[in-house]
């Protein structure tokens, strides 16, 4: 039985975690976090996200988790709290899947720090379909090489408060490895007024938001004649949760490292 800590409990994501680690066959909900003022602790964390009692009360501090025998931590917080919770996670000697977005490099690099000491997945999307997608995208990118355009669009929830998505940034970071680029300088994020010609290196990145999409994502390749499109389109969140569920039942008891979705689905191999 993998015994699993959920962080940001009460929120939309943690909500669908709480859920989906209940139903998941050899787990089980040992812990809830959420922020030391939330107006929700105490409650019942399966109360909260709908499914009934688990007798496992939403708290607010490191602490009130002690002795619950957590082997994983599942975080799709804040970058803040995550590094939070980390701290804490490489003290106890557990495992953790982080599917926050919105790190800077240096938060990455912490992440990277930490799992010397401890297994930790780390993935812009858990999604399957997204993984794949990041296979096929670093495949056709070295294919059509400098002869396409590459633009990367997304789309979010007006409530998303990063942008770009954390999945669109990892795609312009494959794209830009697959073609010998450099996402920090290449990546353009605005184009306003006189830009002049798009240049041969530039990975435009561009962000929408807007009312409640759950996350869209399509790759364009651009020739001269004729283009190529690759989209991928979440109807549910229940993608990203399941993927993370998938990934802690994956996750425990594995030798520390940094780890992500391919390792865990399967697709490093080409």
């Amino acid at each position: 039985m993998r015994s699993i800590v959920v962080a940001g409990a009460a929120g939309r994501m943690g909500k669908r975690l709480v859920d989906l680690v209940n139903a998941q066959a050899g787990a089980k909900v040992v812990g809830a976090l959420e922020f030391s003022e939330h107006p929700l602790l105490g409650k019942d964390a399966g109360e909260v996200a709908g499914i009934g009692c688990l007798e496992v009360p939403l708290v607010g501090s490191f602490n009130e988790l002690a002795g619950c025998g957590a082997e994983v931590m599942i975080d799709f917080t804040a970058p803040q709290a995550t590094l939070a919770n980390l701290e804490w996670a490489v003290a106890e000697q557990v495992a953790m899947v982080i599917g926050t977005t919105g790190m800077s490099v240096d938060e990455r690099e912490k992440l990277a720090e930490a799992a010397r000491k401890i297994p930790l997945v780390f993935a812009p999307n858990m999604s399957v379909g997204v993984n794949v997608l990041f296979k096929v995208v670093a495949e056709v990118a070295a294919i059509l090489g400098d002869d396409f355009d590459v633009e990367i669009l997304e789309a979010h929830h007006r409530l998303k408060k990063d942008a770009p998505s954390g999945t669109a940034v990892h795609l312009g970071e494959i794209v830009a490895e697959a073609l010998g680029r450099d996402y920090q300088t290449d990546a353009v994020f605005t184009r306003q007024g006189f830009t002049g010609e798009r240049t041969q290196r530039e990975i435009g990145m561009q962000t929408l938001r807007a009312g409640d999409i759950v996350g869209e994502h399509m790759v364009m390749f651009g020739g001269m004649g004729e283009r190529l499109e690759i989209i991928h389109r979440a109807h549910s969140r229940d993608n990203f949760a399941a993927g993370a569920v998938r990934a802690a039942m994956w996750l425990a008891g594995r030798e520390p490292g940094l780890y992500d979705m391919q390792d865990v689905l399967g697709l490093m191999a080409s």
